[in-house]
């Protein structure tokens, strides 16, 4: 990452941690760097429609399911107080502070998100129902902590803010796919509104299911 984005990336963090401490929110820079980086990795998931498109379906379940082995066997090693390489510095920075001590979940449902939606829906519905994963839950987790003020009772700390991000993204990046606007929005808005349910780390596997599910009966024309 270039060093002028870099700094902009710091100066926003710190800005934010300004913000939410003026209005009695207790959040550190320290979190904000972390969630940045947790949804920077969780938004490379967005290759997974790509991956399929060379190579096959098939072939990227398999991949997906080797890695999702692999990432598992190295957090089982991290959580007896060694490391695998590199992977487990970095999963032990990024970490929640509820999967410290213990195994982050986190990449491990958001593997098996994506491969539900390889399993579940042809393309290009599966494209858009890993996006929304990718972009709509990645960019409300990033808004919320960053510019979340509002917070939605009943969804476990869930913002306007970040639902918002949610409705955006997944519109944007469906309208990507499909090129239709109305059934674009359509499929945003259910997305943020099981973006907005309390499942913690089984977002990634609710939202990608319900953003195909629709998407599969609005977009029929596309399969």
């Amino acid at each position: 990452m270039s060093e002028p984005v870099t700094q902009l990336i710091k100066q926003k963090l710190r800005e934010s941690v300004n913000k939410h401490m003026t209005l009695g929110v207790t959040v550190s820079a320290d979190e904000l760097e972390r969630e940045t980086l947790r949804k920077a990795i969780h938004m490379l998931i967005a290759v997974v429609p790509i991956l399929a498109g060379l190579v096959g379906a098939p072939v990227t379940l398999a991949l997906l399911a080797a890695g999702t082995l692999f990432y598992t066997y190295t957090e089982i090693v991290r959580s007896t107080g060694q490391e695998v390489l590199f992977i487990s510095r970095v999963t032990s920075f990024a970490s929640r502070e509820r999967d410290r001590g213990g195994i982050t979940h986190g990449p491990i449902t958001l593997a098996i998100g994506a491969m539900l939606a390889l399993l579940l829906y042809p393309e290009p519905i599966a494209a858009i129902a890993i996006y929304a994963l990718a972009f709509g839950d990645g960019f409300a987790s990033l808004a919320g902590k960053l510019f979340g003020m509002h917070e939605l009772p009943g969804t476990g700390g869930k913002t306007v803010e970040g639902s918002s991000a949610c409705l955006v993204a997944v519109t944007v990046s469906t309208f990507a796919v499909s090129g239709m606007l109305r059934e674009s929005l359509l499929v945003g808005i259910v997305a943020m509104f099981v973006e907005m349910l309390p499942t913690r780390d089984f977002d990634n596997l609710v939202l990608p299911v319900g953003a195909g599910l629709v998407a599969s009966a609005l977009f029929t024309g596309l399969v």
